[in-house]
């Protein structure tokens, strides 16, 4: 067998096929430009719900933002306000360092708390990350 399919030696797993073409369809019903108008919505009302937060300041660069909103949190390192908002239901996650030397180096960031909003999320999840942050 010619080409890199002869490195291919296992087998491949239907269920995530099936999972993905049915993540595929879900987004193309809802459809694409829907999706990035809800994902950047959020995420503004998000940018500014932090920004108005005593103790929280938004991280976020650029003139043109994603669907991201970094921050951080005054007097909290960002794995005990992960665990602050997990405990209102809300996932978010931390980016150390490690992640982005240059970025981080350059602003004196060690770590933020990254919060990613998509088009599934609702405004109430929203809220709850607000509301374990007051």
């Amino acid at each position: 067998m010619p080409g890199a399919l002869r490195f291919e030696t296992w087998e491949r797993s239907i269920a995530d096929n099936l999972g993905l073409g049915a993540a595929v369809d879900y987004a193309l019903s809802f459809g694409l430009p829907a999706i990035e108008e809800r994902v950047t919505g959020l995420a503004a009302r998000l940018r500014e719900d932090l920004a108005r937060t005593l103790g929280v300041t938004v991280r976020d660069k650029g003139v043109r933002k994603s669907g991201i909103v970094t921050f951080t949190v005054d007097g909290l390192r960002a794995d005990e306000v992960r665990a602050r908002v997990a405990a209102a239901g809300v996932n978010v996650s931390v980016t150390r360092i490690s992640s982005a030397q240059l970025d981080f180096g350059a602003r004196g960031l060690t770590e933020v708390v990254r919060a990613s909003p998509h088009y599934y999320t609702s405004d109430e999840e929203l809220d709850r990350l607000l509301s374990a942050l007051r």
